[in-house]
């Protein structure tokens, strides 16, 4: 059992209506690979479409209900409705929406965690949301049978050790040049050069975007990219500061390429963000 002393609980209720979400850590060995677990269940009012923002993690979706996922720039994003998928790294926004009640566990995997979890090339799934059962290995309906029928959040959790751990175990690992430029991109928050990763790794550039791609899903300059809007996301989300500091700090040439930047990755301006957060955390309203 994951101690419930670890365990991080949230609950809320606003206008939208309400939410419960629960954190817990995943087992010591998987830490590198995963940032933990977050249950949730949500019940609201009327039907309800968030915005979620390009990130540099592969999302992991359990879902305990249905919803509804694409991308506003590609109908062929999602799999439209459905309950568990994977979500490749992606280099724009896309949308989920759920009829007043979504319930299930979040996993978001760093892209190596990824790799050696899913057990395939994340270039298959880049710029795409599939059907968790799709993926090789997943038997999804006896998993979501298993996790609704256990007594509590840290039931489920120890679950998920137990089938992640048998996973690594028997996963495919990316090779140590990789694993280095995965190291010095995220050290960097996507502010290394590529040169520099080309030289470290002694591969030609060429060479390196061919791994990289393959391993992680999408070329390293666009990786770099997302880390960098990634940083830039956090910042927006703490303390009020202004747009231009942050822009300077993430690495962006000026206020107007973060601006830009912005709304390829998120969809909207950085103002229309700060205005369309929900309460307490509760992600962005599309």
């Amino acid at each position: 059992m994951v101690p419930t002393d670890t365990l991080h609980v949230t609950r809320h209720t606003s206008a939208f209506g309400s939410m419960e979400t629960v954190f817990g850590p995943a087992h010591p060995a998987l830490a590198p690979l995963i940032g933990g677990y977050l249950g949730y269940d949500e019940h609201t009012l009327a039907p309800l479409r968030r915005r979620e923002p390009a990130t540099g993690s592969i999302t992991v979706i359990i879902g305990f209900a249905p919803v509804r996922v694409w991308s506003p720039r590609d109908a062929r994003y999602g799999p439209g409705s459905t309950g568990s998928f994977v979500a490749g790294l992606h280099d724009g926004p896309a949308m989920v929406e759920h009829d007043g009640h979504q319930a299930g566990i979040q996993l978001d995997l760093t892209p190596l965690g990824a790799y050696t979890l899913l057990g395939l090339p994340l270039a298959e799934i880049a710029d795409r949301a599939v059907h968790l059962d799709d993926l090789p290995g997943w038997d999804v309906g006896a998993l979501v049978d298993r996790l609704r029928s256990a007594p509590d959040w840290s039931a489920r959790f120890a679950q998920l050790d137990e089938i992640l751990l048998r996973r690594r175990e028997r996963g495919p690992v990316a090779l140590p040049e990789v694993v280095r430029c995965w190291e010095l991109m995220t050290a960097s928050a996507g502010r290394i050069e590529i040169t520099a990763l080309a030289r470290e790794t002694g591969w030609s550039r060429r060479h390196l975007g061919a791994r990289f791609r393959e391993t992680v899903g999408l070329p390293p300059k666009t990786v770099a990219r997302l880390l960098r809007f990634e940083h830039a996301i956090a910042q927006l989300d703490g303390p009020p500061r202004g747009l231009a500091q942050i822009a300077t700090e993430a690495g962006y040439y000026d206020q107007a390429h973060f601006n830009r930047d912005f709304k390829v990755l998120a969809g909207c301006t950085p103002g229309a963000y700060l205005a369309a957060r929900m309460p307490a955390g509760g992600g962005l309203l599309a």
